[in-house]
């Protein structure tokens, strides 16, 4: 083997004749030069390299001896390739070797993966031995063509009586949960996840603290794990294993909906994976814009959020994804951005959560943007009606609680203080309670004293 002067280095491959097939087979299967670069430096979250070989989104190895790792190339400067590492940095030195693999980025998929915990990277994480797939989907893949996709005509039921009443979902439907932290998000999920009639959940732990998987795990899925996939990339993993995993959790969904089932996608959260996107460009390069957020942020988030959807072919992705307002300041950009490319939303208040109101919906400032599509007019009447009654109560609510308000005066008013506490009541669920669709409409007829 001779290396050359060239940073590009190549090698040739020597086979024995006595172990190996025929000739023509192997020369049909293995290519006789492996081309590679050399590591030039690295700086903060980047590795550059020198190599021709190379494509935006090819996977290459690093290193060389025990110091392997792989990494993904997201750009170039100069001659030089721009690479994200998919692991820790720490051994590799200038003068590595630089191994493009020609593999593009792809997840192992197939059914076995139900009650599955995964990391970033599609590999298990829960000690129940390695995973039994069947093939393999593409984490960047495209979003569903306008035309194939399949209109949303049907609710999916979510088990938490103030979406199914006030806020209904449609199989297909892409929703958000807005919320500041600490007032229930990963709570909701859980309890949407158990309840739902949906036939497979996937869901995406995105930039969570280590601590609080195991507690999702255990104290909010529970037994909805047999029908879930878990991803799970943690805050402290590299920006890119975090966004891989929202796609790798993307593709999953993909793939089970290829099969013709109804998925639910939860994303806990999408801010932290704009977060992620936001460090990768600010380390190739990249100028920030609003509120140091990068070009590729708005890029990469409605190529995500559009990839949920029905097909023509019959399955469908349903997907819910939480988003952090920053100081509960609900126009932030990423919030604003997603909550223009979303279906509709769902706002968590902390007012009500400081009330001990669970979940802390807040029913007037939510919207679900094809209710009036998949619910009937009665059920929408309903719905609207209630949330009325709730609008007129607390304009008068100050003057309610100091005693100034009289009564007789508004018959509006009036009726709202008679109904204020059948509505909490509706509007309030326990973790552990289930409501289907039938009995929320149901209980809309109930509190509104109208008869079925």
């Amino acid at each position: 083997m001779k290396l050359l002067d060239d940073p590009i280095r190549s090698e040739t491959l020597t086979t024995d004749s006595r172990s190996q097939p025929p000739t023509s087979e192997l020369l049909d299967h293995v290519d006789p030069l492996r081309v590679y670069g050399r590591v030039s430096q690295a700086v903060g979250l980047v590795i550059e390299a020198y190599g021709r070989a190379s494509s935006i989104g090819e996977l290459c190895e690093l290193g060389t001896g025990d110091a392997r790792l792989m990494a993904e190339v997201v750009g170039f400067k100069d001659d030089r390739v721009l690479l994200m590492p998919l692991g820790d940095m720490r051994g590799i030195g200038r003068g590595a070797l630089m191994y493009p693999t020609g593999r593009k980025a792809n997840v192992g998929v197939g059914p076995n993966l139900l009650g599955r915990v995964l990391d970033g990277l599609g590999r298990p994480i829960d000690g129940k031995g390695p995973l039994d797939t069947v093939t393999e989907m593409p984490l960047y893949a495209d979003p569903i063509n306008p035309l194939d996709r399949s209109r949303i005509s049907l609710p999916l039921d979510l088990g938490i009586r103030a979406v199914n009443g006030l806020l209904t979902c449609g199989t297909g439907q892409k929703m958000g949960i807005f919320a500041g932290s600490g007032v229930g998000k990963s709570v909701l999920m859980g309890m949407m996840a158990r309840h739902t009639a949906a036939e497979v959940n996937v869901i995406a732990l995105i930039g969570e603290r280590g601590r609080e998987v195991r507690e999702f795990l255990e104290k909010e899925l529970k037994d909805g794990l047999s029908r879930s996939v878990v991803v799970v990339a943690t805050s402290d993993q590299p920006p890119l294993v975090r966004v891989r995993g929202a796609l790798t959790a993307m593709a999953i969904a993909e793939y089970f909906r290829s099969q013709r089932s109804h998925v639910l996608l939860l994303m806990d959260s999408v801010t932290r994976l704009a977060q992620a996107q936001r460090e990768i460009g600010l380390a190739i390069g990249e100028p920030p814009t609003t509120k140091g957020y990068t070009p590729s942020v708005f890029a990469l988030l409605p190529k995500v959020l559009e990839r949920v959807g029905m097909t023509l072919e019959g399955g469908s992705m349903t997907g819910l994804f939480t988003i952090l307002v920053e100081g509960d300041d609900m126009n932030d950009p990423i919030s604003d951005m997603i909550r223009s490319v979303l279906d509709g939303h769902i706002v968590l208040s902390r007012t009500l959560a400081n009330q001990n109101h669970f979940p802390a919906i807040d029913v007037m400032s939510s919207v679900s943007r094809v209710m009036r599509d998949i619910a009937s007019p009665e059920h929408v009447a309903l719905a609207r009606e209630l949330v009325e009654t709730l609008s007129v109560y607390k304009q008068t609510e100050d003057l309610i609680q100091i005693g100034a308000y009289k009564a007789g005066t508004n018959p509006k008013v009036d009726d709202a203080i008679q109904k204020m506490d059948a509505i909490r009541s509706y509007l309030c669920q326990g973790i552990d309670e289930s409501a289907t669709l039938g009995e929320s409409v149901a209980g809309l007829y109930q509190v509104l004293d109208k008869a079925l």
